[in-house]
């Protein structure tokens, strides 16, 4: 499937402690036909290894994959980010950079968030889910920057509250859902 650039083709996620549950209950709920390509950050120590990509392609219908550098971009395909790598995007193709650790980690949202607001502008919709401190609050504020949309967890469900508050704090968030709405909204904004 090739990306359209008519609707909200990008989707970008990021997500910390408590983020493989509320990225499998997302990725559940999207259909085989989802016509945007998602990109993930979760947090993880920069030595681990990384299964999120086999747990994500479990959870649904979507393929999720490591990122690899200079891929190009498709529909219906989720690209998650490898451990030790910044997730970028450009005009179509994903990056991998070994760039500085932003907000004390290596992938960061902020980041991933940045790069696709830059590439893809209204195309964009941004979502923070479950995790601690503040990573992808600014980088949410670049996408509503750029005419993009934005969608925050509802702190009272996530497992972790810091990520979903400090996004809602820094910037007007379009959205502020329950897992279970999620799906259904980026069908509707796809």
């Amino acid at each position: 499937m090739t990306l359209s650039s008519r609707g909200h083709d990008i989707v970008v996620v990021g997500a910390s402690a408590g983020g493989v549950e509320a990225l499998t209950s997302v990725v559940g709920g999207l259909p085989s036909d989802f016509g945007a390509a998602i990109f993930v950050v979760l947090h993880v120590p920069p030595a681990a290894s990384s299964s999120l990509a086999n747990i994500l392609s479990r959870a649904g219908p979507l393929s999720a994959t490591a990122a690899r550098d200079r891929e190009a971009i498709q529909a219906g395909r989720i690209y998650v980010a490898q451990p030790n790598q910044h997730l970028v995007l450009r005009p179509g193709q994903v990056g991998l950079e070994s760039g500085p650790l932003e907000n004390s980690t290596r992938p960061c949202v902020d980041v991933l968030f940045r790069s696709a607001a830059h590439a893809y502008g209204r195309r964009v919709v941004g979502v923070v889910l479950s995790g601690a401190l503040q990573d992808g609050a600014l980088g949410l504020a670049a996408i509503k920057l750029r005419h993009g949309v934005t969608i925050v967890q509802d702190p009272a469900e996530a497992m972790f509250a810091g990520m979903p508050q400090s996004a809602l704090s820094t910037s007007e968030v379009d959205y502020c859902l329950t897992l279970a709405e999620i799906p259904r909204h980026l069908v509707e904004l796809n």
